[in-house]
Parts: C-alpha cells; sequence; structure tokens
C-alpha cells in the first residue's frame, strides 16, 4: 500500500514543525528523565502473553501483559535489568512484559545484520535503512505501516516529510525516531580557548590554528606536551560533518549538468581529506581515532587530554555535566558554536530529521491482530509520561522540576541510579515531543541559539527518499570500499593516486550503475 494511502484529510506538517519538536534531544543521550504515576494495571495472577496472543487492537487492563522483545542501541556498560523501577513503570502504565536487548552502539550494525540474517527477530528493534533491512523488508520480514498510523493518537501526528524521507519504495517498515536537523556543533573547552588567547574559530583556518594552539600551547597548564586539539573515535560523523563544511554534498549532490554526483567523486572532497591528513600528520587529531569506541568518545575532553569536539551541538551539555560533577562551579566550562565558514560559503551538515527507525517484525509478531496492540504500546510510550520517565527516569528519583524547568538530580558518580534508566530512551520517536525545557544553563542556551541558526546553513540530500536496488544488493560493499580508504588516506597508508584507485573500484563494483539508477530515480520523482 502506498505511503499515504491512509493519511486523507489530514495536513502534512513541514520541515518547519519537525524543527521546533525536537530541540532537546540527543542520539547519543546519557541525560537523565522522569516518569510520573502508571496508568493501567496488571493482573498478578497472569502469565504473560507473547507479543499479542489473543489480544486485539483495543487491549484493556484485563487482559495479559503483552509479552515483547526490544532491541535497541547503547552508549555505556551499566544498563538496566529486569529491577529497574523504570522499566517496571513502563511496563505497567503500557500492561507489557518486557525484555530489553541492549547493544553497544559500535557494534550495532553488525549485530542488526547478524539478526536480519537469523530470521528470529525481536519483537522491536532499532533499524537503519541499510541494504541488510531494505532488502529484508522487501523479503516480507517486518510489517508495512502505512495503513495503520491514523488509528493511533500520537503516531498519527508523524511528519509526512519524514516517513517519506525513511520509507522504502513508498511503504512505511519502520516508525523514525525524530531528531532536530540543524543539530550538528563545534564544542570547545572554554578555558582552554581563553588560555591560548583566541576567539571561537568563524573560518576553516581559525579551526586549525585553534586545534594547532591547543596541541602546542599547553593550554592545561601543566608544563607537558600531553594535549591536542580534536578528538575522533571510529564512528566517522565528524568526518562526515567536516566534509560539508569544505563544500562537498551531503551524500548526494546536483552537478553543473543537473545530475547527481556522489560526494566521494567532487574536487571539495579531496579538499576536504587533505585538511584531515594534515590534522593528523600534525598530531591534531588523536592517532587511535580509527580503532577508539565511540563509548568512550568524551574522556579525553571531560579528562583534560582534547579541546574540541565535532557531533551533535548537544553533546556539549554531556560533556559540561561530567566536567561540572568532577568540579561544580557557576559558569560552564565547554561552549558550543556554528561550524566554521569554508571556502563555499557557511555551511553544515544536517540530521534527516530522524535517527533510525523501530520496526516491527513479523516472525515474533504474527498477526494482524498481534500488530496493532505492538503499535499501541509504541503510541502509548509517546504519550507525556512515557517520554519523561524514559528520556530522565522518575520525578524525585532522577530529576526535579524548577520554575518549569526539568533539573537533573543525578550525575555520573551516581551509577545505580543511571543505571535504571540508561538508554531506555533509545526506543522513544517523540512523536510529538512534548517534554520541558531543561534548565536554562548557559550551554543550554547556546544549543538552542545554535540549533535555530543551523536551520538557514544545512544542506539537504536530494536523494534522500531513493531507493536504489544496486545499493539494496551492493551497498554494504560500495560503503566499505570508501570508508576504508578515506580512512587510510588520512592516516597516510594511501596517497592520492590510491585514493583515486579506490574510488576507481568503486565505481566497477556497482557504484557506476548506482549513480546511473539513482539518477533515473531523481528523474522521476522530479517529473511527478
Amino acid at each position: 500500500m502506498n505511503l499515504y494511502a491512509n493519511k486523507k484529510g489530514r495536513k502534512a506538517k513541514g520541515f518547519a514543525v519537525l524543527l521546533s519538536v525536537v530541540m532537546l534531544l540527543s542520539v547519543l543521550a546519557a541525560c537523565s528523565g522522569g516518569g510520573g504515576n502508571s496508568g493501567g494495571t496488571q493482573p498478578a495472577d497472569t502469565k504473560a502473553e507473547t507479543a499479542g496472543e489473543g489480544a486485539a487492537a483495543g487491549s484493556t487492563a484485563e487482559e495479559s501483559p503483552l509479552k515483547l522483545s526490544i532491541m535497541v542501541p547503547s552508549f555505556k556498560t551499566d544498563l538496566p535489568d529486569k529491577n529497574s523501577p523504570v522499566l517496571k513503570e513502563l511496563e505497567s502504565y503500557t500492561n507489557t512484559d518486557i525484555t530489553m536487548q541492549f547493544v553497544p552502539n559500535s557494534s550495532y550494525p553488525d549485530k542488526m545484520n547478524i539478526t536480519l540474517a537469523s530470521g528470529q527477530l525481536p519483537s522491536v528493534m532499532v533499524v537503519d535503512r541499510t541494504p541488510s533491512f531494505i532488502n529484508a523488508a522487501r523479503a516480507g520480514a517486518f510489517w508495512e505501516l502505512s495503513p495503520y498510523l491514523k488509528d493511533y493518537p500520537n503516531l498519527s501526528q508523524a511528519n509526512d516529510v519524514v516517513l517519506a524521507n525513511s520509507s522504502i519504495d513508498g511503504k512505511l517498515y519502520g516508525i523514525y525516531r525524530a531528531r532536530t536537523l540543524g543539530r550538528m556543533g563545534l564544542t570547545i573547552n572554554k578555558d582552554w580557548l581563553e588560555k591560548v588567547g583566541m576567539e571561537p574559530p568563524k573560518t576553516i583556518d581559525e579551526f586549525y590554528s585553534m586545534l594547532k594552539a591547543f596541541k602546542e600551547q599547553d593550554p592545561d597548564g601543566n608544563g607537558k606536551d600531553d594535549t591536542y586539539g580534536l578528538v575522533v573515535t571510529k564512528y566517522a560523523g565528524p568526518w562526515d560533518i567536516m566534509q560539508v563544511w569544505f563544500g562537498t554534498p551531503n551524500k548526494w549532490g546536483v552537478g553543473e549538468d543537473g545530475k547527481l554526483v556522489p560526494t566521494h567523486m567532487t574536487p571539495e572532497y579531496k579538499d576536504a581529506l587533505a585538511f584531515f591528513r594534515k590534522l593528523y600528520e600534525e598530531g591534531l587529531v588523536n592517532e587511535d581515532f580509527a580503532v577508539m569506541d565511540p563509548a568512550v568518545w568524551m574522556d579525553p575532553l571531560v579528562n583534560g587530554q582534547a579541546g574540541a569536539v565535532v557531533d551533535v551541538a548537544d553533546m556539549a551539555r554531556r560533556i559540561d555535566g561530567r566536567m561540572q560533577d568532577k568540579a561544580e562551579r557557576e559558569s560552564s566550562y565547554m561552549s558550543v558554536h556554528q561550524a566554521p565558514v569554508g571556502p563555499k560559503g557557511h555551511r553544515d551538515m544536517p540530521t534527516q530529521g530522524y535517527s533510525s527507525m523501530l520496526a516491527i517484525s513479523k516472525s515474533a509478531v504474527k498477526t494482524e491482530e498481534e500488530l496493532k496492540r505492538v503499535l499501541k504500546f509504541l503510541d502509548q510510550i509517546n504519550d507525556p509520561k512515557m517520554q519523561l520517565l524514559l528520556s530522565y527516569g522518575m520525578e524525585g528519583r532522577h530529576y526535579e522540576m524548577k520554575d518549569g524547568f526539568l533539573v537533573s538530580t543525578v550525575t555520573e558518580a551516581d551509577v545505580a541510579l543511571v543505571k535504571e534508566y540508561e538508554a531506555m530512551n533509545q526506543m522513544l520517536m517523540f512523536i510529538p515531543q512534548v517534554l520541558p525545557p531543561l534548565e536554562q544553563t548557559d550551554v543550554n542556551k547556546q544549543i538552542e541559539e545554535v540549533y535555530k541558526a543551523n536551520e538557514a546553513i544545512i544542506v539537504a540530500n536530494p536523494a534522500e527518499p531513493l531507493v536504489s536496488q544496486v545499493y539494496a544488493q551492493k551497498g554494504q560493499q560500495l560503503d566499505n570500499i570508501i570508508a576504508d580508504a578515506r580512512i587510510k588516506y588520512i592516516v597516510g597508508q594511501l596517497d592520492e593516486k590510491g585514493l583515486d584507485e579506490a574510488i576507481a573500484l568503486w565505481r566497477s563494483s556497482g557504484g557506476d550503475d548506482y549513480i546511473a539508477e539513482i539518477n533515473k530515480l531523481y528523474e522521476e520523482s522530479n517529473s511527478k
């Protein structure tokens, strides 16, 4: 069924709505949250049923709890177990019996592929629109959800543009997890910047000079050569973001002939990689970035080894929070800024409007009646009470409300408390986002300012909604060729000739067919 077949009578909501909807979220969220009282009861003398066994869509508290297995990424090792009061509150509110499967974020893509190949899928899992998921969806492994969303009060408010961007062949096989579009930022250690006598960089040249000063001018004042500028991990996001600063497209761009061209086949791509290589050669970025686990990404900043990071702007809040836990003070340790201006003007990479999706498997959820009960659960966790619970924990235990603002009362040292809600927010879709504003610290105000300012400089991907058959078949291989070549070039294992050879290999391995198909799809979409 077509994605829009059951959405008559509802106005499409544009990107402007999405930008206001998701201003305070983080894909790497390590923050706390709140819950409130539970709604619904759970029978004490009944056994939990499998996902929807004998359950209709309009389930009531008299039904047996719905048994669900949910697979989500995680960013820490101390994670909720069945004794978590947050999990118990969630189960009580939704009349469910939930088994959480937390997978380290750094290995989540591999785990997702292995799980898809096994055929033994959880009821609900976080997925990306990767070749393996596209193939599994086309093969019938997941429920097509387009006809159902209109029947649920929260899910029916999903943004039509983002639904289209996350669809496959015009069909919806997952419910997106909403994210603000202009989310990226440059986070800097304020004390270091003051120590080296600089202002926040406005251009890429100033960005380079700042990183060099952080390496060479002893910004921590200990008299040792033990600092560097930028911390990066094996998560490739920072390189993708900084490429756009140099003028590369966001994955695909429109050439002078009106045809779509991939990022790595533009001259700006080589300019960006030459800059990255310079940072590496001069020791301005950590030499172990290619193997560094994203789980410890913030540690060099918190511990005074590195002075800057390029990622989502809200990372500044988490870094500052950890530094405040170590030594609390009135002013913030970190500041966050827009991308520096590059040779092609002021540009930054947006999100897709969402970060991954929640897909419902047919192997665990076998009938339409079961599906409707799972959808009811997903709708319920978009309720304000559940968004608070899964994001910040329980009021009075993990956070407090002061003057209308949410204030966390736990720190990184409160391991047992943080564990109770850690990574639970990874199942949230925020449709719509209804969280109260966070405490208005300096860094929180800066984050909101960056989000708003970024609206004017984000670079869209014109191929975002397009689904290529070639990519579905060969995408993983093609992506690996370019990703591997980029890392090797940055660390000096490839020269420019080797980079050109890798791009030629990409083209001969299916890349040229991919380009041709994407352009055909692009032309067809523009002619409608």
